[in-house]
């Protein structure tokens, strides 16, 4: 999209917001509606492309990519009406015959920059949050996954008018030359390192944003665990997409006696769902394209392998590969893998597991397998994260009622529910004041504070 005309979107979703359409409840509840249609009309379409993209079999792409979509949209529909009305709050005793209220408001137009790896799920569900607050919208999902988003593409457009709704496809240029213009809000998901250029250029403009971002999520199995089921979950959450969803396991931290346990765990589990050869399995995704490949591949060079390794570039497929031990220092270990490829840590004493994680950048999720509850809320009291799981992995994106997104270098702001209709909404702080009597003592003026404002300030405010 050049420059005028993605100029010309902009200013007639500004124009069309104006008109106050969107602000209406029932109107959020209407397009909310129309999008489900959509996205069951269009359903066979959006697999197909994900199948075409990414090697996604149908039944991982429905349950990881539309059913969240439709999760979301039924709870939105089913709660806008109750979201959007004001919302009472306690006035203090010192504002005595007045009332308060919180009312949520639209902020305008907002920019919603989706990435690759889940096309469809991270372009909609940022997308039900916007309208269900009564934004216009402006979707722009990646370039790199071109047959989802030119399908995205034709359902927006077959759902919503585009003053109200715009799918914009391209490259880098078209979302620079987006970025240059001003919104009234920006969401963005992607690597961190572009996150910091999306939030300097909405820093230009003063323009409030979501980065949902990513980070080494690590995973804590300790002694005490249910390895079996450990391992069952470790692998679904870890191959789910081959890897490349950014709350998968990104590293175990493993008590030593346990390891080697853990690990024969692993490898039958992995089996036993894509067979003796996975890299032919037909339900097994790919990595993105060659460059992903090769830099995944890299990791394995001089690496010590605890199971797998195993590669096939015709198919740009890895199989689920285990690495013993490496260095903190290794790039392994300092970048976010996005792939099928886990290291091993080993730890002694849960301090220092603790201490090893904390030591590292903010991660977006983490998880921690253990019967005991002691172990389970000093990882959870003492490490800072996005959010995570106990004795699972992942899952806890699926649930509307848990706000989801990173902290520090994994991301600013969560969304989800409830929490994405209040995340593009302003609260807006409204005091409503009796006009029955007017109380004297704020106009007081002289020239002491009367000791009975203090006794009611100090104990009753």
């Amino acid at each position: 999209m050049s420059e005028p005309i993605c100029a010309h979107t902009i200013r007639r979703q500004r124009e069309y917001f104006a008109a106050g359409a969107t602000r209406e409840p029932a109107f959020r509840r209407e397009a909310l509606r129309r999008l489900k249609q959509g996205l069951l009309k269009h359903e066979g379409e959006l697999l197909a492309a994900l199948k075409t993209d990414l090697g996604k079999a149908e039944p991982e792409a429905y349950l990881s990519e539309i059913a969240p979509v439709m999760m979301e949209l039924n709870h939105a529909i089913r709660n806008v009406i109750a979201w959007s009305r004001p919302k009472r709050v306690r006035t203090p005793a010192s504002l005595f015959g007045a009332g308060s209220r919180i009312h949520h408001e639209p902020y305008g137009v907002a920019l919603i920059i989706s990435p690759w790896n889940y096309p469809v799920l991270l372009a909609l569900r940022p997308l039900i949050g916007a309208l269900a607050a009564g934004n216009c919208a402006v979707v722009k999902p990646s370039e790199w996954t071109p047959a989802v988003s030119a399908a995205i593409a034709r359902l927006i457009a077959a759902v919503f008018p585009p003053e109200h709704v715009a799918c914009v496809e391209g490259g880098v240029g078209v979302s620079e030359a987006l970025l240059g213009h001003r919104f009234d809000y920006v969401f963005f998901t992607g690597s961190p390192r572009v996150g910091r250029i999306v939030y300097e250029r909405a820093a230009a403009n003063l323009t409030p944003v979501t980065l949902e971002l990513g980070g080494k999520s690590p995973c804590i199995v300790a002694e005490d665990a249910n390895l079996r089921l450990a391992a069952k979950r470790i692998v679904w959450g870890k191959l789910l997409n081959a890897g490349q969803t950014c709350v998968a396991p990104d590293y175990l931290v493993v008590h030593r006696r346990v390891k080697d346990a853990l690990v024969r765990e692993i490898a039958a589990r992995a089996e036993a769902v894509y067979g003796p050869d996975m890299l032919r399995h037909e339900r097994y995704p790919r990595v993105l394209n060659e460059r992903h490949f090769r830099r995944l591949t890299g990791y394995l060079r001089d690496a010590k392998l605890l199971y797998g390794g195993r590669f096939d570039e015709g198919s740009l497929r890895i199989e689920l590969t285990l690495l013993d031990r490496p260095d903190w220092d290794d790039p392994i270990m300092q970048e976010e893998i996005f792939g099928p490829i886990l290291p091993v840590v080993e730890y002694d004493d849960l301090e220092d597991a603790i201490r090893m994680i904390g030591d590292r950048p903010k991660p977006l999720a983490c998880y921690v397998f253990s019967e005991s509850k002691q172990t389970q809320a000093r990882v959870i009291r003492e490490l800072p994260f996005g959010g995570g799981c106990v004795n699972d992995t992942v899952i806890h994106l699926s649930s509307p009622h848990l706000p989801f997104g990173g902290v520090g270098d994994s991301g600013i702001g969560s969304y989800h529910g409830r929490r994405s209709f209040e995340l593009f909404s302003h609260r807006k702080s409204i005091l409503m004041q009796t006009t029955r009597f007017d109380l004297p003592v704020r106009y007081a003026a002289g020239r002491k504070t009367p000791e009975w404002l203090r006794k009611f300030v100090t104990r009753f405010t």
